[in-house]
């Protein structure tokens, strides 16, 4: 039996996978069709879609799915839906602050969605502009450790306007105003350090949390990306290496 149970626990672990692989899979393209729609399918003259694609191909979405979503959203082949961005926000359990990222094409569906993931993980959902206020617009890099150094990647980025850098583990995290992140880019690359990036909403302040607390943020934040219209989830939970040490002996 116990052979079994280890086999009927790897088929759930890889049949979890897989779905969020799909669920990945499918918002990366959602992305690919809106950048083409907005500025055009000429890569080299879209940098949101060199953006979107560059995502796509490093998640291992095969080309024929990119070059699809392309056209769809360049209007050159039929089949491209008209999405937009909507935020909605509201209350993790123990008054952490989330925001939620949608992009869809049909806000009943999304507004429904993200209220019963608010209402079934303890959290609930709060007026527009009550949580917003926490959070601005940033660049994020996160890059990988490998031989490198915060005191180095600071030499690297400060001239370009990084605001921030932080040791997450095995990446560091750069944090720049959006105006920035061409300067910051650049000088990674004149380094030949790699890195991936994208535009975030970042909290002014953070609050720490116990384990538990970490534990009941995250049920929601993953309640809320089951939903294939929510595309990125923000907080503004932070958390001790103890506690994330914790938590990590939890899996």
């Amino acid at each position: 039996m116990s052979g079994h149970s280890k086999w009927a626990t790897t088929k759930h672990k890889k049949a979890i996978i897989d779905q969020k692989r799909a669920k990945s899979f499918a918002k990366l393209i959602k992305n690919i069709e809106v950048a083409a729609r907005i500025g055009g399918a000429d890569i080299s003259g879209n940098p949101a879609l060199d953006l979107a694609v560059t995502k796509a191909k490093k998640t291992s979405v095969p080309n024929d799915n990119i070059d699809r979503a392309i056209k769809r959203g360049a209007g050159l082949i039929e089949g491209g839906a008209d999405y937009q961005t909507i935020m909605y926000e509201g209350y993790a359990p123990g008054g952490i602050a989330v925001l939620v990222e949608c992009l869809t094409d049909n806000k009943n569906r999304s507004a429904a969605d993200v209220r019963v993931a608010f209402t079934r993980s303890g959290g609930q959902m709060a007026d527009p502009g009550s949580v917003a206020y926490m959070f601005s617009r940033k660049g994020q890099f996160i890059v990988p450790k490998g031989e490198l150094t915060e005191d180095d990647l600071m030499m690297m980025v400060l001239e370009a306007g990084a605001e921030e850098i932080t040791d997450e583990g095995e990446n560091f995290e750069i944090i720049c105003e959006p105006g920035d992140v061409a300067a910051v880019r650049d000088a990674l690359k004149a380094e030949g350090i790699e890195y991936d990036d994208e535009s975030v909403w970042y909290p002014g302040t953070k609050i720490e949390v116990d384990a538990d607390g970490v534990r009941k943020v995250m049920r929601l934040i993953d309640a809320l990306e089951d939903s294939d219209d929510v595309q990125n989830v923000y907080s503004n939970f932070d958390a001790s290496d103890e506690v994330m040490a914790e938590l990590e002996a939890d899996d």
